[in-house]
């Protein structure tokens, strides 16, 4: 029988106004699995009243009480996290054992890092700036926040989203996307049969396009945040520029991965397999785009290529394989991956792969492009698919101005033995996050967030957390 979901509200669950639902589909197999609500500006309201109702008291939470929560949560999510990732790979075609060794344990850790962070709030310290007077920083929760979430990874962005703001003492309702709003909804479940968090505090609203359109203009939210394409970051900001809200944005990446004669050829190619190809590249900061010297050139195509070609041999595996690579998360997205592919130029060669993997879900094969151009689509433009493309530079200089001229930045390597050149690279690329001689690690107390059209803000990490706080200036005369 087909599961029915219903939106999170107030800490149960709660069927919509006008009872409209969308079909997901496991990408793995491409069958039906579920129904989920399409919320309309009604739901959205009734939300919204909710967690504005909530955030009166727990904006006087205390930081402990606050970290006691979230550190209740993550018990819950560790005791729990068989059926998280069973939830998780039926909804986006994840394979269970790969999902519950690399999703799982970051995400409890940055839940106990946001935790902690609650308690060590910062500022300047309070003293006598103008004689007579003694002035104080107070960093104080936002109000309510809306917050949109992505499908490439829907249980943990969730958890990058809604665990810092209810940490700092902001309620939350959270859109997950249309096509995976499964395992946040599972989350939900979680917390309320944990009693971490009173009613109304996080609140999960699904729906489509139009919902998140609602979500973001209503006029209830003080700041919205969102992890998604440029387009849909744009329009975000536009519609919170009408009524002046905070805006937080995680948009789209296309890193470079510089790698120079001197590097590691076997290491490199063994490493940025796993960072190109890891869930099936869709991910922001997926090693993508790879810029390699002409000396190692040919041997480092053939060397991906390789690697590309083992990677496919064990996507029939299912939901219980240890497939690195899954499928892409829907019909549409796999269309467009494999549209790139047939628009490649002439000029290009495609190495390996470049065409669907069986009959059964959204798999496509992973694919190596060499012999491409800085002006090309599949250079300038995020595929968020298994796809690696590969470029020539000449020298340094040029390898900076390839990796630079696109309008992303978020996230970008470089590959080399020269501690020099290596420094000298962190501090040109225009991208927030440079790794040397490794790519795709994140940990809980550093940002992540990037430039340009990969949006403003940061995610994890303190800056992360003071995001979702504001300062206020409290001056006292003395003399009074």
């Amino acid at each position: 029988m087909t599961q029915v979901l219903r939106n999170f509200v107030g800490g149960e669950f709660v069927d919509t106004q006008k009872g409209a639902f969308s079909e997901l589909v496991n990408p793995s197999t491409g069958e039906v699995f579920a129904t989920a609500p399409i919320s309309d500006a009604t739901d959205i309201d009734r939300a919204y009243a909710v967690a504005a109702t909530a955030f009166e008291s727990w904006k006087n939470s205390t930081p402990s009480q606050r970290q006691q929560a979230l550190l209740t949560i993550a018990q819950t999510f560790e005791e729990h996290a068989e059926e998280l990732v069973a939830v998780e790979s039926e909804n986006t075609g994840k394979p269970i054992p790969v999902t519950m060794v690399e999703e799982i344990p970051p995400m409890i850790d940055q839940i106990k890092f946001f935790a902690g962070a609650a308690r060590i709030l910062e500022g300047k310290a309070a003293g006598e700036y103008m004689a007579g007077f003694t002035s104080m920083v107070r960093r104080e929760p936002i109000g309510v926040i809306g917050q949109v979430t992505p499908w490439n990874y829907p249980m943990m962005m969730a958890a990058w989203k809604f665990f810092p703001a209810i940490a700092a003492g902001n309620t939350v309702v959270l859109k997950p996307s249309d096509t995976t709003p499964a395992s946040t909804l599972k989350m939900a479940e979680l917390i309320a049969a944990s009693g971490a968090l009173p009613d109304g505090v996080f609140n999960v609203v699904c729906g489509d396009r139009n919902t998140g359109k609602e979500l973001v203009e209503h006029k209830t939210p003080q700041m919205v945040s969102i992890t998604g394409s440029v387009r849909a970051g744009m329009q975000v900001a536009a519609s919170a520029a009408m009524d002046v809200k905070r805006v937080h944005l995680e948009l789209g990446g296309k890193a470079p991965v510089v790698v120079f004669d001197d590097a590691d050829i076997e290491a490199a190619t063994e490493w940025l397999a796993v960072a190109g190809f890891f869930n099936a590249g869709q991910d922001c900061t997926a090693a993508t785009r790879m810029l390699v010297a002409p000396r190692i050139y040919d041997d480092f195509v053939a060397a991906m290529a390789e690697a590309a070609a083992a990677l496919s041999t064990t996507f029939e595996d299912g939901p219980t394989g240890e497939a690195l690579v899954p499928p892409v998360n829907n019909a549409g997205q796999m269309e467009r991956v494999l549209g790139f592919i047939e628009r490649a130029p002439k000029h290009a060669k495609v190495v390996t792969g470049g065409s669907r993997q069986g009959n059964r879900g959204f798999y496509i094969s992973p694919t190596v492009i060499a012999g491409l151009q800085q002006d090309d689509e599949m250079i300038q433009d995020e595929i968020f698919g298994p796809v690696v493309t590969i470029q020539k530079f000449t020298d340094e200089a040029q390898a900076l101005s390839y990796a630079n001229g696109v309008n992303y930045g978020l996230a970008s390597s470089v590959w080399t033995k020269d501690f020099g050149r290596a420094m000298r690279m962190a501090k040109g690329l225009d991208f927030g996050c440079v790794w040397i001689n490794t790519h795709i690690p994140l940990v809980a107390e550093m940002p992540h967030g990037g430039f340009k059209h990969s949006g403003y803000g940061k995610d994890l990490s303190m800056y992360g957390f003071e995001d979702y706080t504001r300062i206020k200036h409290v001056m006292a005369n003395l003399e009074s």
